[in-house]
C-alpha cells in the first residue's frame, strides 16, 4: 500500500486534534458495563475500551480539516469542532448499535479514503477490541495472534457471527418466540442461549445429588427448612510440625465471612476430641453472630503469606518453608469450614455437616487436564506449593462438573446439527473448512458453549476466595497471576449465581446479540514478526515487556477449551498447551534473566514494527495502544527508560510519530475524578513512514523547529479540549513528529541525540510556549498568575505586589477591589476558590478577569452543591461581557496546572478539572438560556 512520493500526505484527524476528555470518559464509564459488553465471552487480560478504539479507528481514517487546502483557519475548526462531535456520540455505550450513527460515521470515512476504506489489522490482537470496533464501524477486519485463546476469542467476535447473520434460532420453537426478522447474529445468541440451558439441565440430572441443598434452622423457632447452598467454604490443612500436636491444622486467611452490619458472620474453629484422627483431635468449625466475640486484628485467621502459619491447637508456627514442603510431598489437605445458602435477603452461613462433606468425596475422573503450568515464580505461585498440573487446581468435585460440561459440549453440536438439519439447513462443510451449513452451524454453537464451560473455570477452582465484605465469591483472575489460596471457595454450578453455566451462556448471549456481525471478519493464528502487511492498515494493542503473562495464564483455560473443541479447531488446538517460545513477552525465567528478556522483547518489538514497515501505506497513519509499566513511569515521568527505548526502535526501523494520545480508563466519576492528576493506563502512539529523503538537523535546529511548530499544535490540542492532566504526554507527539522527522539529530559533541534527550527538551518546550500564551492574558490576570507562582495563597509584602502590579499596568488595589485579592497592614494575598462568594455575579462585576472566572469556575465545579450546571450557568453569563476572552480561561488552567503539578498537587486538580471539564462546560453553557435582569438579580443577589 503504497502511494507516490511526491503525492501530498493528508493529514488524518488523529494526528492533529480529538475530543480526549469523552473519550477517556466513556472508557471509563464501561469498566462498569457488564450485560451485553464483548468481554463477558470469555475473559483475556488487559482489554483495551472499546469506546477509545472505536474513536481511534475513526480518527485513524478520517482527514483532519487541515487537509482541505480551500478552507480558511476558522473554517477548519468548525469542521473539526463537528468531526469531534461525531467521536463523542460515537463513543457512547448507549450508541453502540446505533445504526443511524454508525452509517453517518462511515460515510464520514468514505469521503475521506476515495470510497475505498483500506482493511483493518491487528496483528497482536488479544481480547479483539480492536478488529471488533473496525467491523462496527463498517471495515474490513483482520485479527491475529500467536496465542490460540485469544484467535478463538477473535473468531467469536468477527468472524463466526458475519457467517450466520440474519438466520433465525434452530432450537425447536425458539425461533417462534419472536415476530419478524433475527437481526445480525441475534438468532446465534437465542440458540446459545437454549442450548446452554439444555447443557445446563443435563449436567444437573448426572451430577446433581454432588450439590446438596443446606438444611437451615429458624433462629427464633426452630424449624428446619432447606436453601439452595451457593457455595462452600475450605480450609487447606497442614499436619502441626509439633510433634507432641500434630493436629491437622488449618491454613486460614480470615474467619470472617460476612462484615454486614448487622449480618455479620465468622467461623469459630474448636479443638475437639476425634478417636478417629491420627492425633486424636481435630479442629470443628461452628459459625458465630456476635460481633463483639468475633475474630480482631490479632485473633484474625493463621496464615500469612511468606510468614508461614500458626496451629490453633497448640500455637506453634509452621513457617512458609514447611507448608511448602508439605505441599510438595502430597501431604495438603481441606477442611470444610462452612456452607454458604441462599436466604431471602442476605447469605446465609451453615456449619458444616457429614453430608455436605461425604458429597465432595469423589474419584478425580479421567481426562482431567494434566499438562504441567508454566515456571514463572512471579504469576504462577501453585508450583512452590505442589500444585504443578492444572488438575490440582480443581477439587475433585470440580473436575467432575467440568469434565461432564465439557462432554457435554459435543452432545450439544450432535443436538444443534440435528435440528439445524430439521430446520432446513443442509450440512456442508465444517466451519474449519469453511462451511456455513449445519455442520459449521454446529460447529459455532459448540464454539460458544465451550467459551462458556472455560469462562466458568474462573469461579470453579480452588484458587477462589470468598469476600466477606461482598458476601460472594472472588473469582480466580482477579489479577493477572494465579496466586496461592489458603481458605478457599468451592461455588455450586447449579445456584443460577456466577460459575453457573446457564448464567454464562445468558450473559454470552447478550453480548452476541449486539455484535454487528457484519462486514466478513477474519481472524487467524500467526506470529506478528513473520506475518505480510501489505494490504492492510494496522492499528494495535501489543504486549508491554513483562506486564502480562499471557500464555502461562491462558494455559489455565486451553486445557479446557481443548477438551471441547480439539474436533471442532483441530488446527487452533493441536498443541498440548500454547506456544509459548515466539512470545513477545520479557519472561526472564524464559530468556536467561531480566536483561535477555528485555533484549528480546526490544529486538522482537522492532522486527515486527520493522515488519510493518515494509508494507506500509503512505497515505494513513498506524495506531499503536501502548500500556506503560506504570511504576517506571511513576519513578522517570514521561521520560522513562522502557518508553524512551520503545520509541528509540520504532524511530530506528523507519517510523516518524505524528501524535501521542494519553488513553486512561480508571476513572470512578466525571466530574469529581477529572480533578485528579492519575497517570494515563495507555498511550496511542500515531506513526507514518518517514519519507526516505528526510535529512538531518541540529540540536538547535531541531529547539528552533520544536518552538515553530509546538503553539500551533497546541492551540489545535486545546480544541480537543482535554484536561490539562494528560498535556504533557499529549505534546509528545508534536514533539516527536519534529525529531522523528529527521534521519538523526545532532548533539553539540556530534553525538545523535536520544530519543530521551529529545522528550526532556520537547517538555521544556511545552513550558517556554505556556508561558510565552501569557502575554496574551488580561492584565489582572498576568499578575495574579505571577504572583500565584511566587507565593501561591499565602500572604506576601505590598511593595513586591506594587511593583509586579506596575510592571502589568494594573494595581493592586483594581484586583483587591475585583475580589480575588485581599490587601492590608502591608500584607496582599489571593484569595482561594472556595473562600470567593457564592453570590458573585459576572455580569454585573465591575472589573472582570480571567483569573477571576477560572477561580469561580474551579469553586463551583469542585464544591458539593455546585457542579456542571451552575458552573456552566456562570461561564455562559460571563461570556456576555465583551472584554472577557473566554477560551483565556481554558488556556490559563493549563498553564496554572503545568505549574503546579509536581509542587502544588491539591491546586492542580482544581486547574485540571475546570481545564479537563470545558467540553462539558460549552455544551452546557450553549444550552443555558440566559435569563431576565430580575431573575438574574434573583439567583445570584447582589455583589455587595
Amino acid at each position: 500500500m503504497t502511494t507516490s512520493p511526491d503525492a501530498p500526505v493528508r493529514k488524518k484527524l488523529i494526528e492533529v486534534s480529538i475530543p480526549l476528555e469523552d473519550i477517556n470518559s466513556a472508557s471509563a464509564r464501561e469498566k462498569s458495563i457488564r450485560h451485553g459488553h464483548p468481554s463477558t465471552l470469555h475473559l483475556w487480560w488487559a482489554r483495551r475500551p472499546l469506546a477509545a478504539a472505536r474513536a481511534v479507528l475513526f480518527a485513524q481514517l478520517v482527514d483532519d480539516p487541515s487537509s482541505n487546502p480551500d478552507l480558511t483557519e476558522e473554517q477548519q475548526t468548525v469542521e473539526r469542532e463537528r468531526l469531534h462531535g461525531i467521536i463523542r456520540r460515537l463513543v457512547k455505550w448507549e450508541n453502540i448499535n446505533n445504526e443511524t450513527l454508525l452509517r453517518e460515521a462511515h460515510e464520514e470515512i468514505l469521503k475521506s479514503t476515495g470510497g475505498k476504506p483500506p482493511a483493518i489489522l491487528d496483528p497482536f490482537a488479544g481480547g479483539g477490541t480492536i478488529p471488533l470496533e473496525a467491523q462496527r464501524l463498517g471495515l474490513e477486519a483482520h485479527a491475529s495472534d500467536l496465542n490460540p485463546v485469544a484467535v478463538l476469542i477473535n473468531k467469536a467476535l468477527i468472524e463466526i457471527p458475519p457467517k450466520f447473520a440474519g438466520r433465525a434460532p434452530v432450537f425447536p420453537g425458539a425461533a417462534e418466540t419472536k415476530l419478524g426478522n433475527w437481526p445480525r447474529a441475534t438468532g446465534l445468541a437465542e440458540d446459545v442461549r437454549r442450548y446452554g440451558a439444555w447443557m445446563r439441565e443435563q449436567a444437573e440430572e448426572r451430577i446433581g445429588d454432588l450439590y446438596p441443598d443446606a438444611t437451615v434452622v429458624d433462629e427464633k423457632t426452630g424449624k428446619k427448612t432447606k436453601a439452595t447452598t451457593i457455595a462452600w467454604i475450605w480450609a487447606r490443612t497442614v499436619t502441626c510440625p509439633n510433634p507432641a500436636c500434630g493436629i491437622e491444622m488449618p491454613l486460614v486467611r480470615s474467619w470472617w465471612l460476612g462484615k454486614k452490619k448487622g449480618k455479620e458472620a465468622y467461623v469459630v474453629p474448636t479443638v475437639v476430641d476425634d478417636p478417629d484422627s491420627p492425633s486424636g483431635r481435630r479442629v470443628e468449625f461452628t459459625i458465630g453472630h456476635d460481633k463483639a466475640k468475633g475474630p480482631t486484628k490479632t485473633t484474625d485467621g493463621t496464615v500469612s503469606g511468606r510468614a508461614g502459619g500458626v496451629c490453633v491447637a497448640c500455637g506453634s508456627p509452621a513457617t512458609s518453608d514447611y507448608i511448602k514442603g508439605e505441599g510438595v510431598a502430597e501431604r495438603m489437605g481441606a477442611a470444610l469450614m462452612a456452607v454458604v445458602a441462599e436466604g431471602s435477603r442476605r447469605r446465609i452461613y451453615v456449619s458444616p455437616t457429614d453430608q455436605h462433606r461425604e458429597a465432595a468425596v469423589v474419584d478425580r475422573p479421567p481426562g482431567s487436564p494434566n499438562q504441567k503450568l508454566g515456571h514463572d515464580p512471579r504469576n504462577l505461585w501453585t508450583p512452590a506449593y505442589g500444585l504443578t498440573k492444572f488438575s490440582d487446581l480443581f477439587t475433585n468435585r470440580q473436575l467432575v462438573a467440568l469434565t461432564t460440561f465439557s462432554d457435554l459440549v459435543s452432545e450439544a453440536r450432535e443436538k444443534v446439527l440435528q435440528d439445524a438439519v430439521a430446520s432446513g439447513l443442509t450440512a456442508g462443510a465444517r466451519l474449519a473448512d469453511g462451511g456455513d451449513g449445519a455442520e459449521a452451524y454446529a460447529d459455532a454453537v459448540a464454539t460458544y458453549l465451550a467459551m462458556g464451560v472455560s469462562r466458568t473455570t474462573d469461579l470453579n477452582n480452588s484458587l477462589v476466595t470468598w469476600s466477606n465484605s461482598r458476601d460472594q465469591a472472588r473469582n480466580l483472575f482477579a489479577r493477572q497471576a494465579i496466586p496461592m489460596a489458603w481458605d478457599f471457595v468451592e461455588v455450586s454450578p447449579f445456584a443460577r449465581a456466577a460459575g453457573d453455566l446457564s448464567i454464562a451462556t445468558e450473559t454470552q448471549a447478550e453480548a452476541i446479540d449486539k455484535l454487528p456481525a457484519t462486514p466478513v471478519g477474519e481472524a487467524s493464528q500467526l506470529d506478528a514478526a513473520s506475518r505480510d502487511y501489505s494490504t492492510v492498515v494496522v492499528a494495535t494493542d501489543p504486549p508491554y515487556y513483562d506486564n502480562i503473562g499471557y500464555s502461562d495464564l491462558s494455559d489455565f483455560f486451553y486445557v479446557w477449551l481443548r477438551r471441547s473443541l480439539r474436533d471442532v479447531h483441530p488446527v487452533l488446538f493441536a498443541s498440548m498447551l500454547v506456544p509459548k517460545a515466539e512470545e513477545l513477552v520479557a519472561n526472564p525465567y524464559r530468556h536467561g534473566g531480566r536483561k535477555g528478556a528485555e533484549m528480546f522483547f526490544e529486538t522482537g518489538f522492532e522486527h515486527v514494527f520493522a515488519r510493518a514497515r515494509e508494507g506500509a501505506s503512505e497515505e494513513y497513519p498506524l495506531t499503536v495502544f501502548y500500556a506503560f509499566k506504570q511504576s517506571e513511569l511513576e519513578a522517570e515521568g514521561v521520560t522513562s527508560t522502557g518508553w524512551a527505548t520503545i520509541l528509540e526502535g520504532m524511530i530506528r526501523e523507519g517510523w516518524a510519530i505524528t501524535a501521542t494520545w494519553p488513553v486512561r480508563s480508571e476513572r470512578s466519576g466525571r466530574m469529581i475524578s477529572v480533578g485528579t492528576n492519575a497517570l494515563a493506563s495507555s498511550i496511542v502512539l500515531v506513526l507514518r513512514p518517514r519519507h526516505e529523503t528526510a535529512g538531518q538537523t541540529t540540536r538547535r535546529g531541531f529547539l528552533a523547529a520544536l518552538r515553530r511548530e509546538l503553539p500551533d499544535a497546541l492551540e489545535k490540542l486545546r480544541q480537543g479540549a482535554i484536561a490539562p492532566v494528560d498535556l504533557t504526554q499529549a505534546t509528545i507527539g508534536p514533539g516527536m513528529a519534529v525529531f522523528s522527522s529527521f534521519t538523526r539529530v545532532v548533539e553539540n559533541d556530534g553525538t545523535d541525540m536520544s530519543v530521551k534527550a529529545a522528550l526532556r527538551l520537547i517538555n521544556q518546550a511545552l513550558d517556554e510556549v505556556l508561558a510565552e500564551g501569557e502575554g496574551d492574558l488580561d492584565a489582572d490576570t498576568r499578575f495574579c498568575l505571577k504572583w500565584y507562582e511566587q507565593y501561591g495563597w499565602s500572604k506576601g509584602p505590598f511593595g513586591d505586589a506594587d511593583l509586579l502590579a506596575r510592571s502589568y499596568d494594573t494595581s493592586v488595589r483594581g484586583v483587591a477591589d475585583s475580589g480575588v485579592l485581599t490587601q492590608g497592614e502591608g500584607i496582599v494575598q489571593l484569595v482561594r476558590p472556595p473562600d470567593l462568594p457564592p453570590t458573585w455575579n459576572p455580569v454585573t462585576d465591575a472589573r472582570i478577569s480571567a483569573w477571576e472566572v477560572m477561580c469561580h469556575l474551579g469553586r463551583v465545579l469542585s464544591s458539593e452543591d455546585g457542579g456542571l450546571e451552575p458552573a456552566a450557568r456562570l461561564m455562559s453569563l460571563a461570556a456576555t461581557r465583551p472584554e472577557l476572552d473566554v477560551e483565556a480561561v481554558q488556556r490559563l488552567a493549563y498553564r496554572l496546572y503545568e505549574m503546579t503539578k509536581t509542587s502544588r498537587t491539591d491546586d492542580a486538580r482544581l486547574f485540571n478539572l475546570v481545564g479537563g471539564s470545558w467540553t462539558d462546560l460549552t455544551e452546557a453553557a450553549s444550552r443555558v438560556q440566559l435569563r431576565s435582569e430580575v431573575q438574574t438579580e434573583l439567583d445570584f443577589g447582589d455583589e455587595d
